[in-house]
Parts: structure tokens; sequence; C-alpha cells
């Protein structure tokens, strides 16, 4: 991000409202690779790839927002890969980490990584370090420390209907899971900080949180998310393209200042169960609208979504997650269009 987009970014959250709401959209993996008309596997080893390609999008679209922004990672297999998960990478679909603990018992042995030198960190945080010079030539800075969130992960290590179904089962282990997984949490995002003192901005995804109830999330999730949010960044930044209502009330005592949600509520409804404290990013359905639909779809959704806005405060216009698979720059300069036009 540019220090303007960055200042935009940030008087947003603070309140102020503009002439034209901003467009931000997350991207990654899914999508950016087979935009640029490269296999994902190549976008995973090339250096020089993941950075062309980055380096054309916020070219071609210079009135977005792409958050977190050169988001250096290897899809879901990120930071399971440093608790030792088996990671499988085919050569256009998306990656997958597979699971490492088959039984609650095995936590107990479990050995908190070390972000420095486990798994495919280093690999992240090196890759960043060369193309620093490049991102910084161009005007953007990195300015967010990234991370899957502690229920996210504790899914892959375990089988997501394994691990909630050890939080019911089993809740000591449970918490223990979750207290490792903070812990390497913390020290990733630390070391992320550190490296880089552009960094202002936490992001992490976690879609678990939408599986849980409001009681469950307030024992399992509430606490270690907290944690992880009580770093001194202006941005606290948390996707859940889940089901949110159970949860969404709690997001001001997380910490969250900034929020992707899924597309299956109105932004005017998160408005009111978070008190308007929450800047929201989103939210016109991302698959069927963003990506099938024909531009006349995507000019008609987010006209309507705009126009339905009872309060135009806090949005950063989006689709509901992040930028799903075969978005063609049609259909996002249509979006832009609708917007700014």
């Amino acid at each position: 991000m540019t220090d303007k987009q960055w200042d935009i970014l940030i008087r947003t959250i603070n309140g102020e409202v503009f002439k034209e709401i901003p467009v931000g959209f997350i991207i990654d993996s899914p999508w950016l690779p087979n935009w640029y008309g490269i296999k994902i596997l190549d976008y995973f080893t090339n250096d020089e790839l993941w950075l062309n390609s980055n380096l054309k999008v916020i070219k071609q679209f210079p009135d977005v927002m792409f958050l977190p922004g050169f988001w250096s990672e290897y899809g879901m297999c990120t930071e399971p890969s440093a608790f030792g998960a088996k990671c499988t990478f085919p050569i256009n679909e998306f990656p997958h980490a597979h699971k490492v603990v088959f039984s609650a018992d095995q936590i107990d042995n479990m050995v908190v990584p070390n972000p420095e030198t486990d798994g495919l960190l280093p690999f992240v945080l090196n890759r960043l370090k060369l193309a620093q010079p490049l991102i910084e030539a161009k005007g953007h800075k990195i300015r967010f420390a990234v991370a899957r969130g502690p229920l996210n992960i504790a899914s892959f290590l375990m089988g997501s209907t394994e691990f909630l179904t050890t939080m019911m089962m089993m809740p000591d282990k449970a918490h223990l899971l979750l207290r490792k997984i903070t812990d390497f949490l913390k020290s990733w995002l630390e070391l992320q900080i550190k490296t880089f003192p552009s960094i202002d901005g936490i992001f992490l995804l976690d879609d678990i949180i939408g599986f849980m109830g409001p009681n469950e999330f307030s024992i399992f999730g509430l606490p270690y998310f907290k944690e992880l949010y009580d770093f001194e960044v202006k941005v606290k930044f948390l996707h859940n393209d889940a089901p949110c209502k159970a949860s969404a009330k709690f997001l001001p005592e997380m910490g969250v200042n900034l929020f992707n949600m899924g597309f299956d509520i109105h932004l005017n409804e998160l408005k009111e169960l978070t008190q308007n404290k929450i800047t929201l990013v989103g939210n016109i359905p991302p698959r069927d609208v963003l990506a099938n639909g024909t531009t006349e779809d995507v000019k008609t959704k987010t006209k309507e979504l705009i126009n339905s806005l009872k309060d135009k405060s806090r949005i950063i216009l989006s689709c509901g997650g992040g930028m799903p698979p075969e978005v063609t720059s049609e259909n996002i300069d249509a979006f832009i269009n609708s917007v700014l036009g």
C-alpha cells in the first residue's frame, strides 16, 4: 500500500467519510497467479513471478487498496508447516496441509515452533526481504504482519471436526493446543514487525470462528484473539467469511478495527452488531457476482449495496471474502467504476 492509501485506510477506520467510498480487495494465491497468467506453483516457487504479478495488479488498478499488499504466503500451508504438517502442492490447485495430531494426547508433547527457522516461514520472510527494495521503489510499503488465526491452524493440525469435538469433549486439551498455537503466532507476528519497521497492522484470517456459537467462541476464541491483537499497531484486521453473527459482537473486545466478512449478512446489520466501531470490508457475493457475473451484474449489485447503506462511514467496498478465482479485470473495473464513476 502507498502512503496515500494507508492514510485513507486510517482515516476511514477513524470514521472519516470520503466523497467516494474507498475500494479494497484481499488478494492472494487463489486468484492472483491465474489472473497474471501463471500456475499457482510458479507463484509459490519463483520470487520474480510472485513480485511481478503483485506489481502488475497495483499498476493496473491504482485506485484499489490491495490487502494486505504483497502477501508472501503458501496458502493454508504457511503456518501448519512450522508444526511439521505434510504439505501437498498441486501444480495449479490450492495447496493442502495434512493433519499431524491424530489423538488429543499428542498435544501434550507438541513443541512450539520457532518462526525464524521452522517450516515455510523463513521462506515467507526472506521473499519479502529480497523484494522490499523494489516494493518501496514503486511507492509501496510492507504494512501488515499476516497469519492464519489460532482456530484455523488448530483445525488444520487436527482436522476441523476433530478439533471442534475436542473442544466439547476434552476442553483442557483444546486449550493447551490453542495456547501453544497462540504463543507461536505471537512470536511469528512479532518477528514480522521486527523485520519490517514499516509494518503498522496485523491481519489474521480465521473461518473456524464461524462454526462456533457465542458461548464457545467466548471461551475458546476470544481470549486468544485478544492476546494476538494486543500489539501497538494502528490497524487490526480480521477475515472471517464463514457466518459471523454469533461472533460479531465480540469484535470490539477482541481489539479488531477492520473486518472482512462473508456475504450472508448485510453491512447495515453488522454495523448494528458492532455498534459501528469496526470498519467493514465487503460485501457483494464473490463467486456468483464478482467472478461469475457479467459486468452489468457487478455494476448492479455494487450500486445496490451502496444505495442500501444507512451509514457510509467505516466502509471499504469489496466482495464478501477474499478475491475468488477467475475474477476478470473487466469485472474489477466494473466494480471500481460503479463506486468511483
